[in-house]
C-alpha cells in the first residue's frame, strides 16, 4: 500500500465518522416526528389531520432520501424508492396511499431504530481514534501535568506507563481502522433491510410496471393498425377503385372513342403509379426495407441524409440488435430527426449510438432553442411507449435555449453479425 493509498483511506474514514457524528442529531430530531405522525391518524377523522400527515410524510421521506443514497454509497448499490404512487393527486388519495403502504411503517420502524444505532456508530469509532491519539500525547501530558490524569488504568506511576500508553493507543486507532467502516456498513446494512424496497414490494411494483407496459403496447398497436386502415382506405384503396373505373369506362369507349380511350388509359397508369408509391410507403412504415437489409447503422445513417441540415453519425455496434429493438430504436430516431427538422430551429444536429453492459445507448441531439418536452399524445411520447415494451426508457434534456440531447436506452443482446463501426457527417 502506497502512501497516497495510505492517506486516502484514512480520509474515508475519518470522513465517515464525521457524518456519523453529523446523523446523530437528525436521527434524535426524527424521533419527534413519530409521535406527531401517530397522533396524525386520529385526528384524520376531523379534517386537521390530513394536512398534518401529508406534511410529516413528507418531510420524513424527504430526510430518508438521503438515507438511501447515503446507504447506497456506503454499500456500493443503489437502493431504490419503495412508496405506492398514489392512483390520483388528491389529498385522500394520497392519504389513503400513505396509511395503506407498508413502507410507511418501515419508516417509522427505521426512525426508532435509527436514533440508538446512530449513537452507537458514530460515538464508539470516534471514541476509539479520540482515544488512540491520546495514548500518544500521555506522556507529554503526564510530563507537564501538575495533577494525576490517568490514561487506560495507567498513569504516571505505572511502570512503563510512558511506553505502553503510546502502544495501547496504536491498539485503539488499529481497532478505529477496522471498526469505522465495519460501523458504517452494518449501519446502512439496516438502512437498507428497513428502508429498500421489500421483495413482495419489487415484485409488486414489476408488474404494474409489466401492466401498464402492455397497456401501452397493446394502444400502440391499436393505433398502428387505425393509422394503416386509414391510409390503406384514403390512399391506396381510393386510388385502386379510380384506377378500375377508369379501365371500365376505358373499356366501353374503346370502339366508340379511341382518344378518350387511351386518355383514361393514361390516368389509369398514373392512378397505380401513385397507389404503388403510396403502398411503398406504407411498407416502409412498417419495417423499412433499407433496415432489413443494411441494419441499424445504415438506417440511421440514411434517416440523417435525409434531414436537410448536417448530422454527425457516430455508431460503434460490434454486432445486430434482434429485428424488434433495431424498429423500436429507428422509429425512436427518426421521429426525434423530425422533431429537429420541424420546430428545433437548429443548425446542425448529432447521433450516438453505442452497446455497453448489454445496454443499447441512443443519442440525438441537436443546437436548437430547446423547449422541448414529452406530452401526451406527441410524438415522443409514442417513443415512450414504444421502447416501454422492450424495458427501456426515454431522456429528454432540452434547457430553453437549447441544446436539446434526446436519450434512449434499452437492454438488448448483439447477434454475433458485425455491423460496421462508423462515424462522421451526413
Amino acid at each position: 500500500m502506497t502512501d497516497t493509498d495510505l492517506v486516502s483511506r484514512l480520509r474515508d474514514r475519518l470522513r465517515l465518522v464525521l457524518w456519523s457524528l453529523v446523523r446523530i442529531p437528525l436521527a434524535l430530531a426524527g424521533l419527534l416526528l413519530i409521535p406527531v405522525q401517530l397522533y396524525a391518524y386520529p385526528l384524520i377523522l376531523v379534517t386537521v389531520g390530513v394536512p398534518v400527515l401529508l406534511g410529516v410524510t413528507a418531510l420524513e421521506r424527504k430526510a430518508l432520501r438521503g438515507y438511501r443514497r447515503w446507504a447506497g454509497d456506503v454499500l456500493g448499490t443503489e437502493i431504490p424508492t419503495p412508496y405506492r404512487l398514489p392512483p390520483s393527486r388528491g389529498p385522500i388519495a394520497r392519504v389513503r396511499a400513505i396509511t395503506t403502504d407498508p413502507a410507511t411503517w418501515r419508516d417509522l420502524a427505521w426512525t426508532f431504530v435509527n436514533a440508538p444505532l446512530s449513537v452507537v456508530a458514530g460515538i464508539v469509532p470516534l471514541a476509539l481514534w479520540v482515544g488512540g491519539a491520546l495514548g500518544f500525547l500521555m506522556p507529554f501530558v503526564w510530563m507537564v501535568a501538575e495533577e494525576e490524569v490517568e490514561y487506560v488504568f495507567m498513569n504516571a506511576d505505572t511502570p512503563g506507563g510512558f511506553a505502553l500508553a503510546p502502544i495501547a493507543g496504536g491498539v485503539l486507532l488499529a481497532g478505529a481502522w477496522q471498526l469505522t467502516p465495519w460501523a458504517a456498513k452494518a449501519h446502512a446494512t439496516v438502512a437498507r433491510w428497513l428502508l429498500a424496497p421489500t421483495a413482495r414490494a419489487t415484485l409488486t411494483s414489476r408488474v404494474r410496471e409489466l401492466a401498464d407496459s402492455r397497456a401501452d403496447t397493446v394502444d400502440a398497436q391499436a393505433a398502428e393498425l387505425r393509422r394503416i386502415e386509414r391510409d390503406l382506405h384514403d390512399g391506396a384503396q381510393a386510388r385502386l377503385v379510380a384506377l378500375g373505373m377508369s379501365l371500365g369506362m376505358a373499356e366501353d369507349l374503346m370502339a366508340r372513342d379511341p382518344d378518350a380511350a387511351r386518355a383514361l388509359l393514361a390516368e389509369a397508369r398514373e392512378s397505380s403509379t401513385l397507389a404503388l408509391s403510396e403502398l411503398r410507403d406504407l411498407v416502409r412504415g412498417i419495417h423499412p426495407p433499407v433496415l432489413a437489409d443494411r441494419g441499424l447503422d445504415g438506417a440511421v445513417r440514411a434517416l440523417a441524409l435525409a434531414l436537410p441540415l448536417p448530422v454527425e453519425v457516430d455508431i460503434e455496434l460490434p454486432g445486430r440488435p434482434q429485428a424488434p429493438v433495431e424498429s423500436a430504436v429507428y422509429f425512436a430516431v427518426a421521429e426525434a430527426l423530425a422533431n429537429i427538422a420541424k420546430h428545433s430551429g437548429a443548425t446542425s444536429a448529432w447521433i450516438r449510438v453505442r452497446h455497453t453492459d448489454d445496454r443499447l445507448a441512443v443519442m440525438v441531439g441537436d443546437d436548437g432553442r430547446g423547449g422541448t418536452a414529452v406530452t401526451p399524445g406527441g410524438g415522443l411520447r409514442g417513443v415512450e411507449r414504444r421502447l416501454a415494451a422492450f424495458d427501456g426508457t426515454l431522456g429528454l434534456a432540452s434547457p430553453v435555449g437549447g441544446p436539446t440531447i434526446v436519450t434512449l436506452e434499452l437492454p438488448c443482446e448483439l447477434s454475433s453479425e458485425k455491423t460496421s463501426s462508423s462515424s462522421g457527417t451526413a
